[in-house]
């Protein structure tokens, strides 16, 4: 049974369901959610959590997913056990307050067991083993009821096992899991029904694989410290379901393959990859582990980018880098050295692009970030190598065989040379790594990280008294579209999230309206400005926010008068800001419909910022545009405000959106059933979209793009002004051409060529000005080698060179060394430093001859003894060494400690 039919198999289950009743099918939620303690989905329940939460009121009472999932944790893990992978798929069934423990036990148990002819998976009873909660009597005795097996067969597992909890104070619920037996060759018997365990064995882990869980959401829990560690408060007031069966484990099950690397839509790249390098799965373990990660981190990249991730340096962007080039480097130690994704990413997306269509569509974009970073990483490896060879050199010039485990997380961490290749590399080098030293390093990186995960969690605001309004009063009736100004009533006020009855003037709150004319801020748009009268006063608008869904709350601040809840109010959004925010929205629109025009269908928006008069845009891609094309996009762009584009909206299903041509935004969630698709001129620009907008494209002035610039590896950025502010930009711009036409006496069409000429002098100027001061440091050359200074039997030259950049220093240093008497030991060391303040910088260049180096005396071990002096650091060879530095005013002292260096040596 392909993977495909598992995962129809699995929806039509609970979707055509009759025993408990249809379950509405959800759409994957992209894999990026705007959760503070997630970087990535990383379980089928994450976009349901509001509703689990209680900060949403469900839609449906019962739900079937398959959400795509990303867990990082053991990313260095994966490869080495059958059941772990980064990507993966979450089959999910869930119930809001309906259906409990023995519905959810019941459907699960009847879609594993039925046969395949009648549309279940068809595993057979006697290798099933239900697992519980260990005090969860009732869950043992509603599995023998729908099972018919004995009770020694139900494995009964403590808290760390089987009960379950975000981590944070909120829903919990013990759980149950149906164990598969793989059989022995596998591992050693369970020994369920006589021996009693709470944690299952790690040795038991392969053979009795999990392949369902059963979350029953009944506790409230009021702390949790640990995960075996909590308090239970009491009873939520709705009972909940939560499960989720792995899709990649029972597919590896029904196709009799040994772990989830080999099913289909994983082995064909596989098969690839063994077809590149010559070498066959299945006959050595490193080389098993190598394809396997190849094979994982090809497909669970490949939806990172799908999904709009682009690779970086710090969270999202970092994992993806890091999975892109564990790929590839997985691919070199298995022998292939030539560009490996393009290759293999196509392989994976046949496979996966059945069910994700969107992977054929946007292939140019995806395959464009790919490339572009293995690219890169082909670089980063090309100078790790320069940069390990130098750090080799040291080890073996200070008698050492070790590299240090600092020097190798360096080589790791700042320049993404992977552990495994320094390893290497050392090895042939005849030198060891201090890998304790480099695997310390590294636990101390993931503690940090842990620990602002742990600072996050709990991170949910606090909803309850929102909640509580919308429960009391129902959602806030939202005009924002329809005018910018009402009649209103206030229904709640709050100050530090609690109820008050006032506010004196000045004093800041929160304003919650029966109806209100004012946009709160989302899909990158800021929130209107306005004020609020009343009788006696008026209130400053200073933010307006969605805390939970349905629920407008104005923050406030008392301009005049003391404001008590009661008397009618009239909210009144600034009306100019409006037309700006509706100009600046708009534009966004134009300025993306633009780009994709210009640079094609794959440059989409990955985010945007927008307010009255100012938009930018983030768009995935991998080199920077050139003038031309900015300013062909914004060309396009006035166009389409010259052609007075009529602007639509309407609502309509995401499917049908989507059939429409709608773009949806990478990162946002939508509602299945109801979205707004904006459009400008037609299908030129469709858009998915809540914002405010203008109804013709000639009401946004014009669009004045001010720059384009990388905001991240395969990210840019347009910023552009819109309106007024989009002329005042364009005034100003002609008032610096006015002054420059004053001052040098030509016509405008004339100034780029004068402005060059003036450059072009310049430059030669500087160049003759450089020649001279060369000139000048070398004519004094000859004086500071005659008048060096003896430490014993050694000429040294210790002297600061005030105004001499690296370069020169390096120059005069060598020039002096040259002029020593090369029968005698000589020694040089300049100092030179430019700038001044924060933009100071120091040179250090130290040049020993021969005769020195003979006995013992080293540049290298000169410049790295005067470096931290100066604030810097620095190193090279033992005749000649270089360092830089901040600080200029230790240089005297630099200096001093070089005669007394020589002196120890």
């Amino acid at each position: 049974m392909d993977t495909a039919e598992i995962r129809r198999r699995f929806v039509a289950h609970f979707e055509r369901n009759e025993t408990v009743g249809a379950h509405q099918a959800v759409a994957s939620a992209s894999l990026l959610l705007d959760d503070p303690n997630l970087l990535f989905v990383n379980a089928g329940m994450v976009p349901f959590k509001p509703y689990f939460l209680g900060q949403e009121t469900p839609p449906y009472d019962r739900a079937v997913s398959v959400q795509k999932c990303v867990r990082t944790p053991d990313i260095e893990d994966v490869g080495k056990t059958t059941r772990h992978g980064t990507f993966f798929e979450m089959c999910g069934n869930f119930s809001f307050g309906d259906y409990f423990k023995e519905g959810a036990i019941e459907l699960a148990w009847d879609l594993v067991t039925r046969s395949r002819a009648d549309g279940g998976f068809g595993l057979e009873e006697s290798r099933l083993w239900p697992s519980v909660y260990v005090d969860d009597p009732e869950a043992v005795a509603l599995w023998m009821k729908v099972t018919g097996l004995p009770e020694e067969r139900i494995v009964k597992l403590g808290k760390r096992e089987n009960y379950w909890s975000m981590g944070v104070p909120g829903p919990g619920g013990p759980c149950s899991e149906i164990l598969y037996d793989r059989g022995p060759e596998f591992g050693p018997d369970g020994d369920f029904g006589t021996t009693s365990r709470l944690v299952m064995p790690t040795e038991l882990e392969d053979r009795y694989l999990e392949i369902w869980n059963l979350v029953f959401m009944q506790d409230e829990l009021s702390a949790v410290r640990s995960k075996d560690d909590f308090d239970i408060h009491g009873s939520l007031p709705k009972r909940n379901i939560d499960t989720g069966m792995g899709l990649e484990r029972v597919a590896f099950l029904l196709q009799q393959k040994q772990n989830m690397y080999e099913i289909d839509v994983m082995f064909p790249v596989i098969e690839r990859a063994m077809a590149l390098t010559g070498r066959t799965y299945g006959k050595n373990h490193e080389d098993d582990v190598r394809f396997r990660v190849v094979a994982d981190h090809v497909r669970s990249s490949m939806m990172l980018i799908a999904d709009g991730v682009t690779p970086g340096n710090e969270a999202r962007g970092y994992v993806l880098r890091r999975l892109l080039r564990r790929a590839v480097r997985s691919m070199r130690l298995l022998g292939y050295e030539d560009p490996a994704l393009p290759e293999l990413l196509p392989v994976s997306r046949d496979r996966m692009g059945e069910t994700y269509t969107e992977l054929h569509h946007d292939w140019d974009r995806i395959a464009r970030v790919a490339f572009a970073e293995e690219e890169a990483f082909r670089k980063t490896l090309q100078a790790g190598t320069q940069i390990f060879d130098l750090a080799a050199g040291e080890v073996r010039a200070s008698g050492a065989t070790t590299l240090s485990g600092d020097r190798a997380f360096a080589l790791h961490d700042t320049y993404g040379f992977p552990i495994d290749l320094t390893l290497e590399m050392a090895s042939e080098a005849g030198l060891s790594v201090d890998e304790t030293g480099f695997r310390a390093l590294m636990t101390e990186q993931r503690e940090r990280a842990k620990a602002d995960a742990r600072s996050k969690k709990g991170q949910h605001a606090d909803t309850t008294v929102y909640r509580g309004i919308l429960d009391a009063h129902g959602p806030t009736d939202w005009v924002a579209y329809e005018t910018d100004e009402t009649e209103s009533t206030a229904l709640a006020l709050l100050t530090g999230g609690a109820p008050a009855t006032s506010l004196t003037q000045g004093e800041v709150g929160e304003l919650v309206l029966d109806r209100t004319p004012f946009y709160a801020e989302s899909g990158g748009q800021v929130a209107d400005a306005g004020t609020i009268e009343f009788d006696g006063g008026r209130l400053e608008v200073l933010d307006v926010q969605r805390p939970v869904r349905g629920l407008v709350v104005h923050q406030v601040r008392v301009v005049d008068g003391e404001f008590a809840p009661g008397a009618l109010l009239h909210a009144k959004v600034d009306p100019e800001w409006r037309v700006g925010a509706r100009q600046a929205h708009s534009g966004t629109h134009v300025v993306h419909a633009a780009l994709r025009e210009v640079l094609g269908p794959s440059a989409l928006q990955s985010g945007s910022y927008n307010r009255p008069g100012y938009l930018r845009l983030d768009f995935g891609w991998t080199s920077g545009l050139s003038p031309q094309q900015v300013r062909d996009i914004e060309q396009v762009s006035n166009e389409a405000l010259r052609a007075d584009l009529p602007v639509g909206w309407q609502y309509m299903t995401l499917p049908e959106a989507k059939e429409w041509g709608a773009i949806a935004l990478f990162g946002e969630t939508y509602d299945d059933q109801k979205v707004r698709v904006v459009e400008i001129g037609g299908p030129w620009s469709r858009e998915l979209c809540g914002g405010t907008h203008v109804s013709h494209s000639s009401q946004i002035g014009t669009i004045v793009v001010t720059g384009e610039a990388s905001v991240g590896s395969g990210n840019r950025r347009i910023e552009a002004f819109t309106g007024v502010e989009g002329f005042a930009y364009l005034a100003r711009e002609r008032d610096v051409v006015d002054q420059l036409t004053g001052l040098l006496k030509a016509q405008p069409d004339d100034l780029v060529g004068r402005v060059s000429d003036l450059v072009e002098r310049l430059r030669q100027a500087e160049k003759e000005l450089e020649k001279g001061r060369v000139a000048q440091l070398l004519a004094g050359a000859a004086q500071l080698a005659s008048s060096a200074t003896k430490v014993g039997d050694v000429n040294v030259v210790a002297q600061r060179a005030d105004g001499a950049s690296g370069g020169d220093v390096r120059t005069l240093a060598l020039d002096v060394r040259s002029r020593m008497s090369p029968s005698e030991p000589g020694v040089v060391v300049i100092v030179g430093s430019t700038g001044s303040g924060a933009d100071t910088k120091v040179a250090v260049v130290a040049a020993v001859n021969d005769e020195a180096r003979s006995r013992g005396l080293s540049a290298n071990a000169l410049v790295r003894a005067v470096g931290p002096l100066l604030g810097g650091k620095g190193g090279g060879k033992d005749d000649v060494a270089q360092g830089g530095g901040t600080d200029a005013s230790r240089i005297d002292e630099a200096l001093a400690l070089v005669p007394t260096e020589v002196a120890r040596s």
